[in-house]
């Protein structure tokens, strides 16, 4: 066949499942982002419940798309598929013992596990950079679409008091408006975001970093968040625990713990913004009888007086049943769509929120509060559901939480699952499952070009040495 006749053959189609999955990851974040602002914008109620079909979705489109020979990268995916599994395990001999209703173990799922399927959603495949820039991208416009709705509510509510209950920053809530912990939730976003654009965002001038940083903080006060700060301080101090065996490193972490603490003290004392943190300092309520010590215990000391056998030890009272965010709230709030559904209540939910009734303290902050993260898990899943979940902590702590900053989020994680249920609210965790996810990407692209140099060093030297020899 001559060169004229011969048939010109198309050059192959480049896959695009990275691109389109990283893609379809986003759109999966942004459901669960940006469902309370629409919610409030006229939305269906039901768009709240999105997430928990878009996000499962991504992350079994990202294993079924995936292409990956990276021995490490798959450890790491298998490691998680293997938690999530023993949590979904321990969920249903939970439900078993308890006689929970099938909803309850898919919602007690979604809500702990989601943050852990996004994350290995994003971890099993390899992103190229230009789908990593777009991702980094776009979060960070998620993360100035939060703080600017923040700041607009700040003045429309406070400074020009268009709002039923004008002056209250319960109400500055960025995104997650109109919803009950929404400024707490806000302003950790708000805070994560800040953090991880000031060390991330190197191609941006420091000064805009800093400022962005200095406005996010600004938004935790403004919003009366405060116990995000001790999530962050918390977290911190965590995090300096880790760094105790390398002095260096000890050293300049307490220098700037110690730093920050004295600032701080200054300005609560002396800084009318800052006069909301006065509320804690009260040492009378702490202590073996304080109210805030009997109040915080409540759900440790109701929960067990409900268990009818040992198993209960191991397997908590069901999921949903006690102070988890489906127990505690979401069964309340959605029962006209869940009970239809053979959803199942325990008395358990009502008796702890009787306990924050009863006292005095129980309107005062959530610092405060009974229900929170890890009670909720040990609540309806028993020890062995702790353990299941603390297993997946630990495959993230070690094998994904690549570098300090990673680490600190996490870690303050594991402090505001001390403080309230934070660690199932979709909006903060997703968004820290990315940040993470993207940090640990952004490791791994950063080798692979290493040795991608490498390779073309030797190869550089090898036609040298031969160009030589001839």
């Amino acid at each position: 066949m001559s060169q004229k006749t011969r048939p010109k053959l198309k050059p192959p189609v480049k896959p695009k499942g990275y691109l389109t999955t990283s893609t379809l990851i986003l759109v999966a974040f942004s459901t669960a982002f940006f469902s309370r602002i629409l919610d409030s914008a006229g939305a269906p109620s039901t768009i709240n419940f999105l997430h928990f079909a878009a996000v499962p979705f991504a992350c079994v489109v990202a294993l079924l798309q995936t292409r990956t020979k990276n021995r490490y990268q798959l450890t790491i995916t298998w490691m998680l598929l293997a938690g999530l599994w023993a949590l979904l395990s321990v969920m249903f001999a939970s439900a078993i013992v308890n006689n929970a209703g099938i909803i309850n173990i898919i919602f007690s799922f979604l809500l702990l596990g989601e943050p852990f399927l996004m994350l290995l959603a994003l971890v099993c495949v390899p992103l190229c950079e230009r789908s990593l820039h777009k991702f980094r991208v776009w979060l960070i416009r998620f993360g100035f679409a939060n703080l600017i709705f923040a700041y607009g509510q700040w003045f429309l509510f406070v400074i020009l008091g268009r709002h039923p209950k004008p002056g209250n920053p319960d109400y500055i809530q960025g995104v997650f408006y109109h919803s009950g912990a929404g400024h707490v939730v806000s302003a950790s976003v708000s805070m994560t975001f800040g953090l991880y654009y000031l060390v991330s965002a190197k191609s941006v001038p420091l000064w805009i970093r800093v400022v962005t940083a200095l406005a996010t903080f600004q938004h935790m006060l403004i919003a009366d968040a405060k116990q995000v700060l001790l999530a962050f301080l918390g977290g911190g101090a965590l995090l300096l625990v880790t760094k105790l065996k390398n002095v260096g490193e000890a050293i300049k972490y307490i220098g700037i713990t110690v730093i920050f603490l004295l600032v701080f003290a200054w300005c609560v004392e002396n800084v009318p913004a800052f006069g909301a943190f006065q509320t804690w300092a009260r040492p009378e309520i702490y202590g073996p009888d304080g109210e805030a010590t009997r109040l915080k215990t409540a759900a440790i000391r109701i929960i067990p007086t409900h268990y009818e056998s040992w198993l209960n030890w191991l397997f908590g009272l069901g999921p949903g049943h006690t102070v988890s965010r489906l127990g505690g709230w979401m069964l309340a709030a959605y029962w006209h769509l869940l009970g239809p559904l053979g959803a199942t209540r325990h008395i358990a939910s009502g008796q702890v929120w009787g306990a924050v009734g009863a006292s005095w303290l129980g309107n005062q902050s959530s610092m405060f509060s009974p229900l929170f993260g890890w009670a909720g898990i040990w609540g309806d899943l028993g020890w062995l559901g702790l353990i299941a979940y603390l297993y997946l902590a630990w495959v993230v702590w070690n094998y994904v939480g690549v570098d300090d900053l990673s680490r600190f989020f996490l870690s303050s994680v594991f402090i505001f699952g001390l403080i309230f249920s934070q660690m199932e609210e979709p909006g903060y965790m997703l968004f820290v499952a990315i940040m993470v996810a993207l940090r640990w990407q952004e490791t791994e692209n950063k080798k692979v070009k290493r040795q991608r140099d490498l390779n073309e060093a030797k190869r550089a030297a090898r036609l040298a040495i031969a160009h030589s020899e001839r």
